[in-house]
């Protein structure tokens, strides 16, 4: 079972903030919605976007991850869907950077203020340079993980650039 909730101004909405990523959200002002869906580890093998995907009943290319890499002086964020893969030589040209490689568990944890399966790109405990796929740009809403595990937020794609100061470039593979 899921559940969809409309935030935003002039919503109506008085839901509380129940992590970091939709108390940021909603300091913006802008319109989101937030999906709840009852996470199970029992199918793990295919990731908790694509449960995410079949949970919600979306299309798994409108629902993105997002993942952490380091370039050696710096961390990273890119946000690609969920069907897909991080390009790190792509990433990496869009950072400006030689290379980069993933992140460890422990780091992205520890810098994101989130558990694995639940990293949002909105409300980190430390501000990373974020990179979305421009496939994003593809659809009127996407929707990125909200901060804990069975928690996603539908979102702009214009929207998201704009309150992470983010940049747009091809860093996914399929």
């Amino acid at each position: 079972m899921s559940k969809r909730n409309r935030h935003g101004a002039g919503s109506g909405s008085r839901v509380k903030a129940s992590t970091p990523a939709i108390a940021q959200l909603r300091k913006t002002g802008i319109t989101f919605e937030t999906y709840e869906y009852e996470h199970s580890a029992d199918h793990m093998d295919d990731g908790y976007g694509i449960e995410a995907a079949q949970r919600l009943g979306l299309d798994p290319h409108q629902i993105f991850k997002t993942l952490m890499a380091d370039t050696g002086s710096e961390r990273v964020i890119g946000i690609v869907p969920v069907s897909g893969h991080l390009d790190l030589k792509a990433l990496a040209a869009a950072a400006g950077a030689k290379k980069v490689a993933m992140a460890s568990h422990d780091v992205a944890q520890r810098e994101s203020g989130y558990v694995l399966g639940g990293i949002s790109p909105f409300g980190q405990r430390t501000r990373h340079r974020t990179v979305l796929d421009d496939s994003a740009l593809r659809f009127e809403t996407i929707l990125v993980s909200g901060g804990k595990r069975g928690l996603d937020v539908g979102i702009k794609p214009t929207d998201l650039l704009a309150v992470l100061h983010a940049t747009a470039a091809s860093i996914a593979t399929w």
